[in-house]
C-alpha cells in the first residue's frame, strides 16, 4: 500500500511538473511582407474584443527603429467603430530574435519597462504566400485567422482552424466573422 502511495505521489508531481506542449511557429517570417492589413475571420473569445459586432481589422506599419505599429479597429453594436493603438517587437528568445514570436503592447509607452504589459503575439502558421495568418498565444488562450481581404477562403479558415485545434486550441469556441 505504501509503495502505491509513493508512486501515485512521485506521478503527481511529475505531471505537475510537465511544461505545456511547445506551440510551433512559422518559420522564415518576413515581416515586411507581413505588414499591412490584415482581416480578422475567426478568433477565440476575449475580453478586449467583446464589445466588437463585426468589420475587425488590424494594420501593422514597420517603424524605422524595428518596431511594429499596430492600429487595431472593429465596429461597435451601436455602429461606432473601436479603435486601439499599440507597439509590436520581436520578442527575445534565448537571447535571439523570432520574427514569428512578437509581443505588442496597448499600454502607455511609460509602461513598456513592465513585463505584463506586453502580450505574445506568436505567428503559427501562414498560408497562400502572406495571404492568411494563424496567429496565437503559447498558453492556447487567445487565437485569431486573419486574411488580406474580407472575405476569405471558408475552405481555407476550416483548415487553419483544424490545424489550430491539432495544437491544443479551444476551436470549438471560436467566433466567426459575419458574412
Amino acid at each position: 500500500m505504501k509503495k502505491l502511495a509513493v508512486i501515485s505521489a512521485a506521478l503527481l508531481v511529475a505531471g505537475c511538473a510537465s511544461s505545456p506542449r511547445e506551440l510551433p511557429t512559422q518559420s522564415g517570417v518576413d515581416l515586411d511582407r507581413y505588414a499591412g492589413t490584415w482581416y480578422e475571420q475567426a478568433r477565440l473569445p476575449n475580453r478586449f474584443q467583446s464589445d466588437c459586432a463585426g468589420d475587425v481589422r488590424a494594420d501593422y506599419t514597420l517603424q524605422p527603429d524595428g518596431t511594429i505599429k499596430v492600429v487595431n479597429q472593429c465596429r461597435k453594436e451601436d455602429g461606432s467603430t473601436k479603435m486601439a493603438e499599440g507597439t509590436g517587437r520581436m520578442a527575445d528568445v534565448g537571447g535571439t530574435q523570432d520574427p514569428a514570436r512578437l509581443e505588442v503592447r496597448f499600454a502607455p509607452k511609460w509602461t513598456s519597462w513592465l513585463p505584463m504589459v506586453w502580450g505574445d503575439y506568436w505567428i503559427i502558421r501562414l498560408y497562400d504566400g502572406y495571404q492568411y495568418s494563424l496567429v496565437g498565444t503559447p498558453d492556447r488562450k487567445y487565437l485569431w485567422v486573419l486574411s488580406r481581404d474580407e472575405q476569405a477562403n471558408r475552405a481555407t479558415v476550416k483548415e487553419m482552424l483544424e490545424y489550430a485545434g491539432t495544437l491544443g486550441f479551444a476551436v470549438d469556441d471560436v467566433i466567426m466573422r459575419e458574412e
